[in-house]
């Protein structure tokens, strides 16, 4: 019978297989590390003075009490609005702000826009996540 030596070989020959199924769950915290935040926006100002910081994304849908089950999309959507960004390729703004996120402290990755106050208001308008995170994410900054 062909394939049968290697069946026999799988079917529980590793030990280390069955105790590694009966492991505890790994809770995860939705929890918003707020020194963190804090400490990335004064990375951030120390190079552009920030007028808006909104924070959204699926973490803090989670927040705000969404179900479960659903699509969560980019655990974090980050938006800076600064009229210093006038002038500066879209792209450099982006890696460098990007750059600063530490995602090891906040538990993930950020999808990081940065815009100019004309900017942003035009890409309110047009992209989803923008709008979703304008509408529902945590105001981090006054203007």
């Amino acid at each position: 019978m062909p394939g049968g030596r290697d069946r026999a070989l799988l079917s529980g020959a590793c030990p280390e297989a069955a105790t590694a199924r009966e492991s505890s769950p790994v809770e995860a915290t939705t929890e918003l590390n707020r020194v963190e935040l804090r400490r990335y926006l004064d990375r951030v100002g120390d190079r552009w003075p920030i007028e808006r910081a909104i924070l959204g994304g699926a973490r803090v849908a989670d927040l705000h009490g969404a179900p479960a089950q659903r699509e969560r999309g980019p655990e974090f959507v980050l938006i800076l609005v600064s009229r210093a960004y006038d002038g500066m390729p879209w792209l450099e703004r982006v890696y460098q702000a990007g750059a600063l996120w530490d995602a090891l402290e906040m538990g993930a990755a950020a999808d990081v826009h940065c815009y100019t106050p004309v900017e942003f208001e035009r890409k309110r308008a047009s992209l989803p996540s923008v709008r979703d995170a304008a509408e529902h994410g945590l105001e981090l900054t006054a203007s």
